[in-house]
């Protein structure tokens, strides 16, 4: 499940380590363009925590972002304070209940072995609702690993934005977080099984994704997601189809005006046959692979 939150969802963002030096790894990660007369649009694949010291942020991808005078992204993350905030609110069950009576006896049994294997106490995850259970434990394996937000392509570039550069985000925390809030208790199901299915994988499928996403393998990131979706129709319309509509009608609206823009989504969003780039095909863009 650490999958689908490095590669199509923000809230890692809320998983930052201390800030560790490493030797720079090359990384050239897949970007695409569409234009017309007076508006150009990039888009990339991110990653939303990275090891330290995956250079991707070069060649192509900088020259791209420094033509472009607005950055896009997912979401614009709020205060921590008010993150923390939200998923009290959204991902907390009411007095009196557990998380032991929303889920089978079977899989939260899984559940606290798991996270006995990751070292912490088997029933700290007790107060959440199934979804938010799925979300903090699907980050320790990276955490673990050494992913870290602070490394991930969304810091990087908001940091770079800074020197003057206009930066939107394609939904809210809110609308993200009430993505999972919503979803039926199967649903939920199937995203807590897939967390405590990554636990004991430990970092190197993380690392083999990675790797695929450097070298701009669209194909191998595709089949991860549909994978990871495969065994839910209801997650796959929820954290992908839906919000890759949505995306597209505001990348649309976009092209209406004159000016230069760096989009960077999750790097599911950017693979496979329901990706952002079909979906403005669909409403009669060229979509083009930038090769650098």
């Amino acid at each position: 499940m650490y999958r689908l939150f490095l590669l199509l969802l923000a809230p890692l963002a809320l998983l930052s380590c201390k800030p560790a030096t490493a030797p720079v790894q090359d990384a050239d990660p897949a970007l695409w363009v569409i234009r017309d007369a007076d508006t150009t649009i990039y888009l990339f694949g991110s990653v939303h925590a990275l090891k330290p010291g995956t250079g991707w942020f070069d060649e192509g991808v900088k020259a791209a972002f420094d033509r472009s005078g607005e950055l896009m992204l997912e979401l614009v993350l709020p205060p921590e304070a008010e993150i923390a905030a939200m998923l009290r609110e959204l991902g907390t069950l009411p007095p009196g209940k557990t998380l032991s009576q929303q889920v089978p006896p079977e899989l939260y049994a899984r559940l606290r072995t798991a996270l006995v294997v990751a070292g912490q106490k088997p029933d700290m995850l007790d107060q959440y609702e199934p979804w938010m259970a799925a979300i903090q434990l699907a980050v320790m394996p990276g955490r673990t690993a050494g992913y870290d937000s602070a490394y991930g392509v969304e810091t990087v570039l908001t940091k770079a934005a800074a020197s003057g550069k206009r930066v939107s985000g394609l939904e809210t925390a809110r609308e993200q977080f009430g993505i999972f809030d919503t979803l039926s208790p199967a649903a939920q199901q199937v995203l807590l099984e897939q967390a405590i299915d990554g636990v004991g994988s430990g970092g190197a499928t993380l690392d083999r994704i990675v790797a695929a996403w450097a070298k701009g393998d669209v194909d191998v990131l595709a089949g991860r997601i549909n994978r990871d979706l495969l065994g839910s129709p209801e997650l796959a319309q929820a954290l992908l189809v839906k919000r890759n509509k949505r995306w597209a009608a505001l990348i649309d609206a976009r092209m209406k005006r004159p000016g230069t823009v760096f989009v960077a989504v999750g790097a599911g969003h950017l693979a496979g046959s329901a990706g952002l780039q079909g979906e403005l095909a669909r409403r009669g863009y060229r979509v083009d692979r930038v090769r650098y």
